[in-house]
């Protein structure tokens, strides 16, 4: 049977399925991590208030990078190279989507359009990691091996939405709402485009390792292209609206807990 669930149970239970995605998975979130820490060190004059926010938010993506290695040195084994068609953030900025890490190596501080570009990028980005997450929580939070993981970072990554959601919201407020929703919409659609070719690469690799048919990998490759054929009509909406989050201040301290519509 082809199930969100049943899939992962079948990488979870192979070591080299098992360390394949956990490489990956850590690769992405030290590289997350790594922009977040240029971002908040750049920081535009009168965004000072954003520097803690940025910097918790690469200080999660850091951690979320060490559970994944740990994941795999709990079983004795070590992380392999990251094949490049299924690295999703190098593919994501040589579409230029997000902030250039040309731009980020350089001291020089950053814009508002450039943070807003930041927060919009991550604002999708973060919406696809929060899904994602919430499956894994749903069907492995009490799992022996990975289950403390998957609700440790599940919980992180809705935090992550939710700044974003605050933060963007904000900037509309401010004027900004017109940049912010083109580009929402541009990293979206492109967001979408990459994640169904990441996808496709990591379910190949995947096949390979764990001996599927042809069959099986044809099945899963067109549930792939279906899910971008929805995404790309109508699923991508979801990632460029925004809504005031039930909890506020998500990186920082506890807010009170109300709602807000958009505006």
């Amino acid at each position: 049977m082809l199930s969100a669930k049943s899939l992962f149970e079948e990488i979870l239970a192979h070591d080299e399925s098992f360390r394949l995605f956990c490489s990956i998975a850590a690769a992405g979130e030290s590289q997350g991590g790594w922009e977040n820490g240029r971002i908040a060190a750049l920081v535009p004059v009168g965004q000072e208030r954003l520097t803690p926010r940025i910097a918790r938010h690469g200080a999660d993506e850091d951690k979320h990078g060490r559970i994944f290695t740990g994941l795999m040195r709990r079983r004795g084994l070590t992380p392999v190279p990251v094949p490049p068609e299924t690295d999703y953030t190098m593919l994501l900025e040589r579409h230029g989507i997000g902030l250039a890490h040309e731009k980020l190596r350089r001291d020089e501080p950053l814009t508002v359009p450039d943070v807003i570009t930041y927060l919009a990028h991550s604002r999708v980005t973060e919406q696809r990691a929060a899904e994602q997450m919430a499956m894994l929580r749903r069907h492995f939070a009490e799992h022996p091996d990975v289950g403390r993981a998957v609700r440790v970072i599940s919980a992180d990554e809705d935090n992550h939405l939710a700044y974003c959601h605050e933060e963007l919201l904000r900037f509309a407020h401010a004027g900004h709402g017109r940049f912010i929703q083109r580009t929402l919409r541009a990293c979206a659609l492109t967001e979408i485009r990459v994640h169904r070719d990441v996808s496709l690469a990591v379910m190949a690799r995947m096949g390979r390792v764990l001996g599927w048919s042809r069959t099986r990998s044809a099945l899963l490759a067109a549930a792939i292209r279906a899910a971008y054929a929805y995404e790309r009509l109508l699923g991508w909406r979801r990632m460029v609206t925004l809504v005031m989050p039930p909890r506020r201040d998500a990186l920082g301290e506890p807010g009170p807990l109300t709602t807000t519509p958009a505006a």
